[in-house]
């Protein structure tokens, strides 16, 4: 990450993230997968062993999502009481899909902005 010398034209992190697109150039796909990090841009080259989100987009999700699906269903039970299998049948196909939509995008996100921002793992200045 910090050998780069070439000069592009900014990017919108957030933008470029949303749509899975190279941090760099934002024309590259930055997944091989659903939610496999490709090995580098194909349109710039841009090598992607930097991208290392770890748990955030997870416990992003989890909070986020968590907050709107119980908020909803807590809502529902309260004003139309329905039964239980009511609530089974509505919430857990919505959070499923809730949960792997904004995996990805929140993902993507992150490791834009982890581009963007050169953030690197965390050293010990010893004094040495």
């Amino acid at each position: 990450m910090s050998d780069d010398k070439a000069i592009w034209p900014p990017i919108d992190p957030i933008s470029a993230g949303l749509h899975g697109r190279c941090p760099r150039c934002g024309e590259g796909r930055l997944f091989s997968g659903f939610l496999t990090v490709g090995n580098r841009c194909s349109n710039c080259g841009l090598d992607y062993s930097f991208a290392d989100a770890g748990d955030g987009p997870a416990v992003f999700v989890i909070l986020i999502i968590g907050f709107i699906v119980v908020g909803l269903a807590l809502w529902m039970e309260v004003t139309l009481n329905p039964p239980l299998w009511l609530h089974l049948l509505l919430w857990i196909p919505l959070t499923l899909v809730l949960c792997l939509a904004a995996l990805r995008l929140i993902k993507g996100v992150l490791l834009t902005l982890q581009y963007r921002n050169k953030a690197a793992e965390g050293r010990l200045d010893r004094g040495e």
